[in-house]
């Protein structure tokens, strides 16, 4: 066998013999045989919706969380898209070099506006909504829709007239005498009926409460025959008007803001129809600039809101939190931020065209 190399010797980690020469020859075969598998580009769940209109539905009367402008404003035009998510789309539809495009419509009903992306045209629908697991399903149990990350916290409150506060500051002094307001099927609802005990944790409301809706008068019996929750109610109770409990300690729950929303609430506690309004702390603090309202209970449970989407678009929903995530600097920005400074989102966004959102840093 011809000598081998100096230089071979050293690459060779062991004893120069034709089977060490075929071993190393072996490797190198099969090194070469071996495909280049390249690092594929990250994917970008975005593209799809380049150049396209995202229909974005939004319940129209929750100021200052989302509100079609002209009711703020009582002005007779058709008004804008306005408040803490209209801003966060605003500063979406700047991020990038094909931003996304929302095409906004209000919403004037809210009962199970949630579900509107899995039932219309709607790519997407907010308005304050709070991210429920029980709302991710149709009336038949299936999976309808997914919510984006949460971009807001919600805590639910009380707002009484100023001179009422003192006496309306728990949920163990809401007697017989005591009306409360809310609006049918949202969380403000669900949370008071559970705190003063008309529902139990499963909704099921409690015997002998007495029930009036449109078309009837009923006595609940104690069985989920009779069920309120914040996702779907029972259809004997849909279009409730008001609720008495068979108990003393327990108020009587008026339901108000069909035509007009919180702004029906508010006109019924002004003018002394309704003697408190269970809902949203953010909602409830923005009615308390008036000095004749006051939030007198503020709820220590968190809530967060987001977005609803159809079951099946995973894209956008990627899409969408890719983008509020770092809008709200992993939920370390939100209402309070946005209030104090409306611009916030907007420089966010600007900080994202930088290059800033592909880098780990989160400062502002």
């Amino acid at each position: 066998m011809p000598a081998i190399s100096y230089q071979c010797q050293r690459i060779l980690p062991f004893r120069a013999t034709h089977h060490g020469i075929m071993f190393v020859a072996a490797v190198l075969a099969w090194l070469a045989a071996v495909p280049l598998v390249l690092a594929e580009p990250t994917r970008d769940p975005c593209k799809k919706y380049y150049g396209e209109e995202i229909k974005f539905g939004y319940y129209a009367y929750f100021a200052p969380v989302s509100f079609r402008e002209d009711i703020e404003r009582s002005t007779p035009n058709d008004g804008n898209h306005a408040g803490y998510e209209a801003d966060l789309l605003s500063a979406i539809e700047l991020m990038g070099n094909n931003p996304l495009q929302f095409d906004r419509v209000p919403i004037e009903n809210w009962t199970d506006i949630w579900l509107q992306p899995a039932v219309t045209d709607f790519d997407i629908v907010g308005g304050g909504i709070t991210v429920l697991e029980s709302r991710r399903f149709d009336a038949e149990g299936v999976r309808a829709i997914q919510f984006t990350d949460g971009h807001v916290t919600f805590r639910q409150s009380l707002l009484t007239r100023t001179e009422d506060a003192a006496s309306l500051d728990s949920y163990g002094g809401l007697t017989n005498d005591i009306r409360i307001g809310v609006l049918r099927d949202t969380t403000g609802e669900a949370r008071l009926l559970r705190a003063i005990g008309i529902i139990d944790s499963a909704g099921v409301v409690a015997r002998d409460t007495l029930i009036t809706t449109a078309s009837r008068r009923q006595i609940a019996d104690g069985t989920d025959k009779f069920r309120i929750s914040a996702a779907q109610t029972t259809p004997n109770l849909a279009g409730r008007l008001m609720i008495l409990p068979a108990v003393a300690t327990m108020p009587q729950i008026i339901y108000l803001g069909d035509e007009e929303g919180e702004i029906e609430l508010l006109s019924a506690l002004a003018a002394g129809k309704i003697d408190a309004i269970a809902r949203g702390e953010i909602g409830n603090l923005h009615a308390a600039r008036d000095p004749r309202f006051t939030v007198s209970l503020l709820d220590d449970q968190v809530e967060f809101g987001g977005f609803a989407l159809p079951a099946a678009s995973d894209d956008l929903l990627a899409c969408i939190n890719q983008k509020l995530d770092w809008l709200t600097d992993q939920r370390q920005m939100g209402y309070a931020e946005w209030f104090a400074d409306p611009n916030i989102f907007i420089r966010r966004a600007h900080l994202w065209n930088k290059g800033a959102g592909n880098q780990a840093s989160s400062s502002d």
